[in-house]
């Protein structure tokens, strides 16, 4: 009979317990957008150079796919007109192509029947205007990975800083006051860091792009000098 009223009472005090600790589970329950808001005033220029890295990415992304087309066709039908000796009909083509490569194909083109060496010159020259102009507003790219860090790390700190000045003033080093604002301090570090890889990541895939284009466009130099040589 002792042995049945225990087991009673312990079923009793366990389900008193799970209630009590679903209650806590449910009242300590926040969104993540609480989570985040927690963060600190640092996460305001965090989450606006969060912004401006995804536009930048986007935008340049855009330009340098666009720019850095090469139409296989291009020197192709250029090649057939400098042969013929039809050099307005080789330069509307470079022209009409709309693309860095045509820019560059132009310029040369202008130039036929000066020494090579001033026509690989004007080239060269073409191309290194296309690619600063890919290469525009990627310097910024490369800024916000060191400063989204920097200012995450700086909320960090200053929330460490309030949480000491705290702990002086009222005596309370209770691991709950100190855990509760050092976590919510943490996430203007973390959200830093997720920044500066995000701008990081895109700075060096987009100057991945960029390399990748410059090498094509020094082998249709090449190709267009050879094109010349032989005419």
């Amino acid at each position: 009979m002792f042995s049945y009223i225990q087991l009673q009472a312990d079923t009793i005090a366990n389900a008193a317990s799970n209630v009590l600790v679903e209650k806590v589970a449910s009242n300590t329950e926040i969104s993540v957008l609480d989570f985040i808001f927690k963060g600190g005033f640092f996460l305001i220029p965090i989450a606006l150079l969060l912004f401006y890295t995804f536009y930048l990415i986007i935008e340049r992304y855009l330009y340098i796919h666009k720019a850095s087309k090469i139409d296989a066709h291009l020197i192709k039908d250029v090649s057939v007109n400098l042969v013929s000796g039809n050099l307005n009909m080789a330069l509307s083509i470079a022209e009409r192509s709309n693309s860095a490569s045509g820019n560059i194909l132009k310029e040369g083109i202008q130039v036929v029947g000066r020494p090579i060496t001033e026509i690989e010159s004007n080239m060269d020259r073409a191309a290194d205007i296309e690619i600063g102009e890919m290469e525009k507003h990627l310097g910024q790219l490369g800024l916000i990975a060191g400063i989204a860090p920097t200012l995450g790390f700086i909320g960090t700190i200053s929330g460490v800083i309030k949480i000491f000045y705290s702990i002086s003033v009222t005596e309370n080093i209770s691991i709950g006051n100190i855990s509760g604002g050092l976590y919510e301090k943490m996430i203007s570090s973390g959200s830093g860091l997720i920044v500066g890889i995000i701008a990081y990541s895109g700075y060096h895939l987009l100057n991945g792009k960029i390399d990748h284009f410059a090498l094509k466009i020094q082998k249709q130099i090449l190709e267009f000098v050879n094109i010349i040589q032989k005419s």
